[in-house]
């Protein structure tokens, strides 16, 4: 039978509607990237996740938080640096890298610069031969770990700096660094900028620096408060926003006092112009160089768990600063707690519970295997799930096969195409009902959402809002113990400590001489007098021993029992010494608080507790002065300074030069770390020990 034209025309037609319509069910077109995308080097840093900092200098020997440039070199003196150990104990952590501050603000450098004359060439340390560059990035080398380097641009020696001349001095500086020392993962800028209020200032070339490090290293990843490689996000207590876009509008904004809203920097910009993801940076102390005073203020397991889920668990990388003691060794403290630390990361999620599961979704790209919900649970991280362009909502759903008990989700997108996850929800299986878990807003590279232990075979999860189609490659579920917590030791004005635990009915053994508290140790039933001061470590068990918290341990001086605030005269003024550095008090700027200690007492310092944000008004500058009659004053302190205390507010204990006799004592604000009507005070001590 011949066809004619005509009908010939109509089956050609019919033929391609068909062929159109089974294409499109079948698409394997992969989703267009949205907006700015990471880097080849951006994406290879991200999987890093952990790595460690360390700050190492003159301040490890004068125990300040920044140095002023005048020490004299010679301090730096360290009698066994053996930067294979640093570069051992990171290996044994599960770091992949170290970042060594070779240059901070006081100007000293770590390696015989020809450009400056604070260096370790004018110290004693091997006979001015030495070079911890060369002897760190060797030891990355041999361990595998990438290497990375810390310059400050701000030097409190060079006689330079605060001149046009400074900024191409600088440029050399990095030049020499960054040529001779092997490939640089990362180059770290501090934005900090001149001696205080009334110092020298400089104008960072920002630009010439940047292209000495693109020149040198151009795979280097450059941190500053915004970029271009990774951003600061805003403090330093190991807390990224729980909303985290890796995006950031930058254009206008600068390192340091030029940079964006802290609250900015925590959390990013939605439709930011450029792609800026954050990095973590915190000490294991509660300061950046080792003090003796900290060897037992290492942080616990659980904190550094808090902030692996609230850094890493949270779409920013990890950088953890473990800080060499003063022989040129991490200390045992540090070391035992990153093994500890890494134990417990590797016992929570070494067991994914996901194995095995079935995984179906609401909605596939183009109905194509290539996109399917079963990519998320396989171990490639370029396989991935994904809707069709115009889905910007969706549902997974995991049937587990039996009911199987967790309390911890990782859930990746697949970042090479852009961050697109605006919100979601988690629920589970209980009974024949579904219940939420948790809600949450960004993704990123990788979100670790907590919750309360649960037990069920099926869990889903609820794609909400997208800023264009879902991708994700990765969904792990896995249970982590419930840990018996760690006892608070407190104590009040008067004296009296008290020890209390979050676990229910916990038993708590506890020292007032030094030593580690065990089961043989006394228990702990009532309050105690501790008025002149000690050392009190707790251990809290259960299961008549068998299970044990980990110790805490407290140093306190005198108790301020006898003491009264006799300046400013507001009705909360006494928060100032109530014990309680959760308290405390606004005052009129530039008023001075006077504290009356009730005896003449032997002063060796001092201590001051900022409120601790980075928002808040805390003094910065300041005047100490002590008295014995509240009358006649002695200056001791003069146009001192808390550094840092802006982005690190936390307790600052200063010593003075030496022991001074003293019933009175007076803080006299300069400067304080914003701009207000009020400066705070937590609480004000005194040192004796």
């Amino acid at each position: 039978m011949k066809l004619t034209k005509t009908c010939q025309a109509g089956l050609l037609s019919l033929s391609l509607l068909l062929s159109g319509m089974f294409s499109s069910c079948t698409n394997d077109d992969p989703p267009k990237p949205y907006g700015v995308l990471p880097s080849a080097d951006q994406m290879e840093w991200q999987k890093m996740e952990y790595y460690m900092f360390i700050h190492f200098g003159p301040n490890t020997f004068t125990d300040v938080e920044w140095g002023n440039g005048k020490e004299d070199p010679k301090v730096f003196n360290p009698t066994d640096v053996d930067c294979r150990q640093w570069a051992a104990t990171a290996k044994a952590a599960g770091m992949k890298a170290i970042i060594l501050t070779a240059k901070h603000h006081d100007g000293f450098c770590l390696w015989p610069s020809e450009y400056s004359t604070h260096t370790v060439r004018e110290s004693l340390w091997k006979d001015g031969k030495g070079d911890l560059l060369k002897e760190l990035s060797e030891a990355c080398k041999e361990y595998g770990l990438k290497f990375g380097v810390y310059l400050s641009p701000w030097d409190q020696n060079h006689p330079a700096y605060g001149t046009p001349e400074y900024n191409q001095i600088f440029a050399n500086t990095l030049t020499e660094v960054l040529s001779n020392y092997g490939p640089i993962f990362e180059q770290w800028f501090d934005g900090a900028n001149g001696e205080h209020e009334g110092g020298k200032k400089q104008v960072y070339d920002w630009k010439m620096f940047h292209d000495v490090v693109y020149k040198n290293q151009p795979q280097a990843i450059i941190f500053s408060d915004i970029g271009p490689g990774c951003r600061w996000m805003g403090n330093e207590r190991g807390v990224a926003g729980e909303t985290n876009w890796s995006r950031l509008n930058v254009e206008g904004f600068g390192p340091g006092k030029a940079a964006p809203p802290t609250d900015t920097l925590n959390i990013g910009n939605i439709h930011g112009a450029a792609w800026v993801p954050a990095e973590t940076d915190v000490s294991i102390r509660p300061g950046w160089f080792f003090s003796p005073s900290t060897n037992d203020r290492v942080k616990s397991v659980d904190q550094l768990m808090d902030i692996y889920y609230t850094s890493v668990g949270r779409n920013s990388n990890l950088l953890l600063n473990v800080p060499p003691d003063r022989r040129g060794r991490i200390h045992p403290n540090d070391s035992t707690r990153l093994m500890e630390f890494r134990q417990t990361v590797e016992s929570v999620f070494s067991n994914d519970l996901s194995k095995g599961a079935k995984i179906s979704a609401s909605k596939t790209r183009g109905n194509s295997s290539k996109f399917a919900a079963a990519n998320l649970l396989d171990d490639n991280y370029d396989t991935y799930w994904a809707t069709d362009d115009k889905d910007m909502t969706a549902s997974l759903e995991i049937d587990l096969g039996q009911a199987k008990t967790f309390n911890r989700l990782v859930i990746q997108e697949y970042i090479p195409l852009g961050q697109r996850i605006q919100k979601f929800n988690v629920e589970y299986l209980n009974g024949d009902k579904w219940e939420e878990i948790t809600t949450a807003t960004t993704v990123g590279y990788k979100r670790i959402l907590r919750f309360p232990t649960i037990t069920t075979q099926k869990l889903r999860i609820n794609i909400q809002n997208s800023l264009a189609c879902p991708v994700l490659n990765k969904i792990g579920l896995f249970a982590a113990p419930e840990k018996l917590s760690t006892p608070v030791i407190q104590r009040s004005e008067d004296g009296l400590v008290s020890i209390k635990c979050a676990t229910p009915e916990p038993v708590i053994y506890y020292t007032t001489d030094g030593t580690e508290p065990t089961t043989s140790s006394k228990v702990y039933k009532d309050a105690f007098k501790l008025v002149e001061g000690g050392s009190v470590k707790a251990i809290a068990t259960i299961e008549e021993g068998k299970t044990k918290s980990e110790v805490v341990s407290v140093v306190f001086d005198i108790a301020p029992a006898k003491w009264s605030v006799v300046s400013p005269t507001t009705d909360n003024a006494a928060r100032i010494v109530d014990g309680n550095p959760s308290s405390y008090v606004s005052i009129k700027d530039k008023e001075a608080v006077v504290v009356d200690l009730g005896d003449k007492l032997i002063l060796k310092g001092f201590s001051y507790d900022p409120l601790k944000s980075e928002t808040a008004n805390n003094v910065y500058k300041y005047n100490l002065y002590t008295s014995l009659d509240g009358k006649v004053w002695t200056k001791v302190q003069s146009n001192a300074a808390f550094n840092n205390i802006k982005n690190n507010p936390i307790k600052q204990d200063v010593l003075f030069d030496k022991a001074v006799e003293a019933k009175f004592i007076k803080l006299e604000p300069l400067q304080t770390t914003a701009t207000a009507k009020e400066y705070i005070v937590a609480e004000l001590g005194v040192i004796t020990k």
